[in-house]
């Protein structure tokens, strides 16, 4: 090999580990760029899905059911019948989302008036050959526990009585349906702590002892 090609060769050598350097560079140089450019904004892509969370929850809120502490029973109807007593009741039931500091903006309270019905008695179904038997002259029964067949809305007469908006927020139409929902939970509620199932009781013994009379059992005891 003469001088020039030796040269020629060194020198592409050099050029070639030239390039290799200035490559290895300049990736070297756009790895520390990409560090730098996600330590800077990772912080504040954060910050924006912290802010964006914040924002949705005030969108988004969970609504806050709050029924009135006061039940009114409007009527108790015995029936002589399996289903031995309704009541007819009437519930007020505050249903509100961002109260407080943010009501005016963002707020959403409604007044639901509810009228419903709880029909409560005893099963005869349930009552068994062994729940029956003979004590010397005396038939005793060992009545079923009384249960509530029926708790509902009266849809017809229940209203939203009041409602008010924030001025940055469209009403939420789910508010009435969860108002609704308490409501229904608050009657049935209101009704067995006003003692219906003891008074269905009651009703059922005072028409099955009759029923059991006109068949000849003169004495009747529940138990």
């Amino acid at each position: 090999m003469d001088e020039k090609t030796s040269q020629f060769t060194i020198i592409k050598v050099l050029l070639i580990i030239l390039l290799v350097s200035v490559i290895g560079f300049l990736l070297f140089f756009a790895f520390k760029i990409n560090s730098v450019i996600n330590a800077t904004f990772t912080p504040l892509h954060n910050a924006n899905n912290a802010i964006s969370t914040q924002i949705s929850s005030l969108l988004n809120p969970t609504p806050t059911i709050i029924p009135d502490p006061i039940t009114i029973i409007r009527e108790v109807q015995s029936l002589a019948r399996l289903e031995t007593i309704q009541y007819t009741v009437e519930k007020v039931i505050t249903a509100e989302l961002n109260q407080g500091v943010l009501e005016p903006f963002f707020g959403d309270r409604l007044l639901f008036v509810a009228h419903g019905y709880v029909i409560a008695g005893v099963d005869l179904s349930k009552l068994e050959a062994a729940d029956l038997r003979m004590e010397d002259q005396i038939l005793v029964v060992s009545l079923p526990e009384a249960e509530v067949f029926v708790a509902t809305l009266n849809n017809e007469n229940s209203y939203v009585y009041d409602r008010t908006t924030g001025l940055l927020r469209k009403s939420d139409r789910d508010l009435e349906t969860e108002a609704r929902l308490v409501a229904q939970q608050e009657i049935l509620r209101g009704a067995i702590e006003d003692g219906i199932l003891t008074q269905a009781r009651i009703n059922a013994e005072v028409y099955l002892e009759r029923l059991l009379n006109s068949l000849g059992f003169d004495y009747v005891h529940f138990e």
